[in-house]
């Protein structure tokens, strides 16, 4: 195998496959780039999210809430 020729291995030769994959294969290219700005992106957007006064949501209630006292029977219906 001659060095020119070949395509550099990425895990050999991390920048100088994505100079060669820029060039000859951009859709590897763009997905490495889109894949490593996932990580980097779940460390820096919270906190610039706070910095610009976005608030926590309320959390979601997982329970009904049930009312205190006795309950009203329903009347009027017919049903009995």
């Amino acid at each position: 195998m001659s060095g020119a020729a070949a395509s550099p291995r990425f895990f050999q030769q991390p920048l100088r496959y994505l100079r060669w994959a820029s060039i000859n294969k951009p859709a590897y290219f763009y997905s490495i780039i889109v894949g490593c700005t996932g990580p980097i992106m779940m460390v820096t957007v919270p906190p610039i999210r706070r910095y610009m006064g976005e608030a926590q949501i309320a959390k979601i209630p997982m329970t009904y809430p049930i009312p205190k006292g006795p309950r009203p029977r329903p009347t009027g219906f017919d049903d009995e």
